[in-house]
């Protein structure tokens, strides 16, 4: 049992906690949770390296079914431990080092159908989970995000996309502009959510590819990506509300391709 926080490994886990170098340069991620835990063992993209328990959870868990922990690779830690290393305020117990999913933007957007979502400098770990989530939720086939987006191996990010990190393909890309214009060439209509819309989103009539662009939460979409996009597309407003929440508007356009899609 590992009861110090001086020990090695549980240095290494602080370290990919907190810094995107270290979780990029080791090429793993951490997930937190029950729930994650046992979805990481199943999911196809994914694999565990290690996973670190409590003693009250190992206990518990052993006692509803002795065989919890075969064939995983885990460590029992100390309670006082274990606080130290979670990133959450009631750990559940259960904490794992994950690989990384590896997809491809050729992979994503081969075939003569799918739907889409493009994020710009999308910085809050929030919007980004709830947008991976919502993204599983209505269908999206992949999600393409810039160099300055926040990193989503972030556990704030893993914990907001309850198990959908596993499922739902994304790529980051250097050259947004040129990533564009690739899609487009594949017959992606790429549809930009901004304020200077002439047409409101629920107003078109969305094609078999599609993609939906969201820009980031204080500036919205730069001028070279809006005028890169095949039209723009905007949500109607009242009151005084000049725009939504980059993960609301994200959920609400990608839902309306998806009810279109669900009726043809």
């Amino acid at each position: 049992m590992i009861s110090s926080v001086s020990n090695a490994q549980i240095k290494n886990i602080m370290k990919l906690q907190t810094k995107a170098k270290e979780r990029n340069e080791q090429g793993v991620f951490v997930c937190e949770g029950r729930k994650m835990f046992e979805e990481a063992r199943q999911a196809e993209h994914v694999s565990l390296k290690k996973t670190y328990v409590s003693e009250s959870f190992y206990e518990e868990m052993t006692a509803k079914e002795s065989g919890y922990f075969d064939g995983t690779d885990y460590e029992i830690v100390s309670e006082s431990v274990f606080k130290q290393i979670s990133e959450t305020m009631t750990p559940q117990g259960v904490l794992a080092v994950v690989t990384r999913p590896k997809h491809s933007l050729e992979e994503m957007i081969k075939g003569n159908s799918g739907t889409y979502v493009v994020l710009e400098d999308v910085r809050d770990p929030g919007n980004l989970g709830t947008i991976v989530r919502t993204a599983e939720g209505a269908g999206v086939k992949g999600i393409i995000l810039s160099r300055g987006c926040v990193d989503i191996f972030n556990p704030k990010v893993i914990r907001s996309t309850m198990g959908a990190i596993y499922r739902m393909p994304f790529v980051y890309v250097e050259d947004l502009l040129g990533t564009l214009e690739i899609m487009k060439q594949h017959d992606i209509s790429v549809y930009a959510a901004h304020l200077e819309g002439a047409v409101f989103y629920d107003e078109v009539e969305y094609s078999k590819k599609t993609a939906i662009m969201i820009g980031n939460e204080g500036n919205g979409l730069t001028r070279e990506a809006a005028d890169a996009a095949t039209s723009y597309i905007k949500i109607p407003m009242e009151g005084n509300v000049e725009s939504l929440n980059a993960g609301i508007a994200a959920a609400v356009l990608m839902y309306e391709v998806y009810r279109q899609n669900r009726r043809r």
